[in-house]
């Protein structure tokens, strides 16, 4: 199994419609991908500003990239993320479980 992990960070002000965001888009969009196997979103609040860790597991790197696009390494973003996020880290990181 692989976890695809990605790092954001939103003012903590919008860390709750942010969250909201993420589960509209982002955490449907892989749960409803084949192959995957779960997503969870960790938050961290810290001076000011909200730190999410979004953790996508899959079957394999193929299921994880009928998700991402052929460039899996490359973090996905969506339309309504420029609202919230204070900066766009360009790629993920993919670890075997």
């Amino acid at each position: 199994m692989i976890a695809r992990l990605w790092h954001g960070i939103t003012p903590s002000s919008k860390a709750d419609d942010y969250l909201d965001t993420l589960n509209k888009t982002g955490v449907r969009e892989c749960r409803a991908t084949p192959g995957n196997r779960g997503v969870y979103v960790l938050r961290r609040i810290d001076a000011g500003v909200a730190h999410f860790l979004f953790i996508s597991l899959w079957d394999s790197m193929d299921a994880g990239e009928r998700f991402a696009g052929a460039e899996v390494d490359r973090a996905r973003y969506y339309p309504g993320d420029r609202e919230f996020l204070l900066e766009f880290e360009p790629t993920v990181t993919h670890r075997e479980t």
